[in-house]
């Protein structure tokens, strides 16, 4: 209450016009700022997830491809814990080649079959990990502007109704229920753009990292494809 009083006298300053506004109008800047601040949680986060998760790639293929045996690599990776991205579709694929062939299966399709559905799930978990938070970010962007569209109409239509008790209509008069009007909109974009940008953004690195999990497990598969028809071959 204090506060809404020491700027009564203000009202067309952009506090003055927000602690002045309708309920309604309040309500709408405040989704909207809530909106707002977990969507930059939100992409704070993504960027700290995409960016380590490439590095992670980078580091992993540096060593698969170092000529390390496999059985090793597959050691050194399970001490380590959970890994992230290509590790955990290599870890998985490993994993599932080496129970397959403790069993004594002699059927290589057989092998191969249950190594690549192993590493199908990986993928889809790994995919899902990268995109998480991306579909609030997708909503926020598209449903924000209309949130603030809402708070406008409605502060418009207050305005009009204002005028129906005013003797004469002057802009002093309708001002201020225009301008908290216009504040929601402006909410509404301020919302909207950097969570359609990092969306857009997101869903690109998000792409570009699945394709490279998926090359390298085709690479692998062709891998543990030669190695198993190999060994019956032997």
């Amino acid at each position: 209450m204090f506060l809404k009083g020491a700027f009564v006298d203000d009202k067309l300053s952009l506090l003055g016009l927000i602690l002045n506004a309708s309920v309604v109008v309040q309500l709408v800047m405040a989704a909207l700022l809530l909106a707002s601040l977990l969507s930059w949680m939100f992409i704070l986060q993504r960027a700290a997830v995409i960016g380590h998760a490439r590095k992670m790639l980078e580091s992993f293929e540096e060593r698969f491809w170092s000529g390390m045996d496999l059985s090793q690599l597959y050691r050194e990776i399970s001490s380590e814990g959970s890994g992230v991205g290509a590790e955990n579709i290599f870890r998985a694929g490993f994993k599932e080649f080496s129970r397959l062939r403790q069993k004594g299966s002699p059927d290589s399709e057989a092998v191969m079959d249950g190594v690549q559905r192993a590493m199908r799930v990986a993928l889809a978990r790994e995919e899902e990990h990268l995109a998480d938070h991306l579909p609030f970010l997708a909503t926020v962007g598209s449903t924000s502007p209309y949130i603030g569209l809402f708070g406008t109409v409605w502060g418009i239509m207050n305005s009009f109704r204002d005028l129906a008790h005013v003797q004469q209509a002057t802009l002093a008069v309708v001002a201020p229920s225009i301008s908290e009007a216009l504040i929601a909109t402006a909410m509404g974009l301020f919302a909207a753009i950097p969570a359609v940008i990092a969306y857009n953004r997101y869903s690109a690195k998000t792409e570009l990292l699945m394709v490279r999990y998926e090359t390298f497990a085709d690479e692998f598969s062709s891998i543990l494809h030669r190695n198993v028809h190999s060994q019956n071959i032997g």
